[in-house]
């Protein structure tokens, strides 16, 4: 009986006696090329033949570029699964791999609470106008001179989620800590129970009620720059706002002319369109709390999402299918 192959791209940091228990179901290997146009040619070659299921990382696409239409066209008839670590999964053409009988997990509760705490980070920052005084301390000037004016506690004020998944419903937890009124949008009303007390309202009146609105929807052809200029205008005046989901899912032009108005008073970012480029007005505007990407940079974290994809491609190989697959692929049999 041939033993199955699982294709590594990226590196295994943190859980690496789960990830070596794999040899005794599988061949783990790992590709030759360093680069996208290598990794093409190798799949073009062969070399590749007989893997069954490839764990991804995200920084993976240094090294093959994004898991798109030409990349999954190329992929050999013997895969079956691709197991993402993250989250988020934009990188992996989800329609393709369906196209192709390919299904796609990613690890979606592993990273709740270290990316809603950064998200928390940023709308307390934001609302009190910290970076200007962090900045102008490093700089010798104490607060800064002139002094910045007051911040905004986050007591009694709203805040609305844009898309309330695991990380959404974990950070409407964290808010209430502080007294936050919470009201959220999604494509579909939660139950009861998952909502737990916040209130569902319209995209539109979430926009126009909300003091903090906090961007926690997937990246996708529907939600892409779902926030620009039309949205900024029908929301409050001094609006706050946090996205640590995809920078694309806003538009960072669009934002830096309502940061420049004066219409959003201050954001916290932790992703960005072009990543690792930042727009030049944000870095430039100090009412703007930068963060590179670290929504799920802990110990503790990330090795929860190794643990939980390593499950994923063992599930593969001792039952012929995934812990969980991304929600397009739900009703894929």
């Amino acid at each position: 009986m041939t033993i199955p192959k699982v294709l590594l791209l990226g590196e295994i940091e943190h859980a690496h006696e789960s990830w070596n228990s794999l040899s005794s179901f599988a061949e783990l290997i790992t590709p030759k090329s360093t680069t996208r146009a290598d990794f093409l040619e190798e799949l073009k070659s062969g070399q590749l033949d007989g893997v069954l299921v490839i764990y991804r990382t995200f920084a993976s696409a240094d090294q093959t570029g994004k898991f798109d239409a030409e990349v999954i066209k190329l992929l050999p008839e013997s895969i079956k699964f691709i197991c993402h670590n993250g989250a988020g999964y934009d990188q992996v053409d989800v329609h393709a791999c369906t196209d192709r009988g390919i299904k796609v997990s990613n690890t979606p509760t592993a990273v709740d609470d270290a990316t809603a705490d950064i998200n928390l980070f940023l709308i307390l920052g934001a609302l009190r106008g910290l970076n200007t005084s962090m900045v102008a301390l490093r700089q010798g000037n104490w607060r800064g001179n002139p002094p910045p004016p007051l911040g905004h506690d986050p007591e009694g004020k709203t805040l609305g989620i844009l898309g309330m998944g695991g990380i959404g419903r974990n950070l409407k937890k964290k808010a209430e800590a502080f007294s936050m009124k919470v009201i959220y949008h999604n494509r579909n009303q939660l139950s009861n129970e998952q909502a737990a007390g916040a209130e569902y309202v319209s995209f539109e009146e979430l926009l126009s009620r909300s003091d903090i609105i906090s961007l926690n929807l997937p990246l996708n052809q529907n939600t892409r720059h779902i926030i620009s200029t039309r949205e900024f205008g029908m929301m409050k005046k001094g609006v706050v706002i946090v996205n640590t989901a995809r920078g694309a899912v806003m538009d960072e032009d669009a934002l830096v002319k309502a940061l420049d108005s004066g219409h959003v008073a201050s954001c916290g970012l932790d992703v960005y369109e072009d990543e690792p480029k930042i727009h030049p007005g944000l870095v430039a505007n100090p009412q703007v709390m930068l963060v590179p990407h670290m929504g799920t940079w802990t110990i503790e974290t990330q090795t929860a999402m190794e643990e939980w994809n390593i499950s994923n491609v063992r599930s593969v190989l001792e039952t012929g299918a995934l812990r969980n697959v991304v929600p397009e692929q739900k009703d894929m049999k």
